[in-house]
């Protein structure tokens, strides 16, 4: 499925193991990322579209120790 411009839906993936919680992800994307109550990160829309989709590109950008990763939904 093709969306967004032409660009494929993503599906958000997160390694709580690797979590640091920084809380960027959160910061830089409220609709996507949320943080429990030791600060680790929590998926709230696995596959996020149009700004949320962007938004969620940023956070695992952003995120210190690479623990967020956007992949190909499907």
């Amino acid at each position: 499925m093709v969306v967004n411009g032409g660009r494929r839906n993503q599906r958000v993936e997160a390694d709580a193991a690797r979590c640091v919680a920084s809380g960027q992800c959160a910061v830089t994307a409220p609709l996507v990322f949320d943080q429990d109550e030791d600060g680790q990160v929590v998926v709230l829309t696995a596959e996020p579209v149009g700004a949320a989709a962007q938004q969620a590109r940023e956070a695992a950008a952003r995120c210190p120790v690479s623990a967020l990763r956007l992949r190909p939904a499907g």
